[in-house]
């Protein structure tokens, strides 16, 4: 069973989602979706969601650091592809204050023309900010999409160093 906690932040409120396999989705500050599932969710977590809700605050304070996290939660992507996956590990080898771009992605992962999917997992990507899809841009230089929105992408660039076009 799945359970949701806040997490607050000097940046506000996220929400993480637990299910029991580890971290299933952690949403940014101000989402609408947010509300709802905090009002269904709110059960004891067993002791393994606690100790990876204690695992998710501490990457989340590295991460508003500017720092790789010392330690991520497991991570619940049941439903997801196994392309998908694969893109989502290809992020977490990002280092903080480095970008790559979609088609650089495809590179690493053998498909070098999947530029457009791979942006279409970055979006699906249920985890964005520690799974670091803002660290992805356009071939162009340009920032791309976030599902936490430019703004956010460009807040994380920043705290990492990053000057965003």
């Amino acid at each position: 069973m799945t359970r949701c906690a806040v997490i607050e932040t000097t940046e506000g409120s996220f929400v993480a989602e637990f299910s029991s396999r580890g971290l299933k989705r952690l949403e940014f500050p101000g989402k609408k979706a947010v509300r709802k599932s905090i009002a269904t969710q709110q059960a004891p977590m067993d002791p393994r969601q606690q100790r990876w809700l204690q695992l998710t605050e501490s990457a989340l304070g590295d991460v508003m650091a500017g720092r790789k996290p010392r330690a991520l939660p497991p991570m619940d992507w049941e439903g997801s592809t196994a392309f998908q996956q694969n893109v989502w590990r290809a992020l977490l080898r990002i280092t903080p204050g480095e970008t790559k771009t979609y088609a650089a992605i495809g590179k690493v992962l053998g498909k070098p023309l999947a530029a457009r999917a791979i942006g279409g997992a970055c979006g699906a990507n249920p985890i964005p900010f520690l799974v670091p899809c803002h660290r992805v841009l356009a071939a162009n230089g340009r920032l791309g999409g976030f599902s936490g929105g430019l703004d956010w992408k460009r807040r994380l660039l920043a705290i990492e160093g990053v000057a965003a076009k």
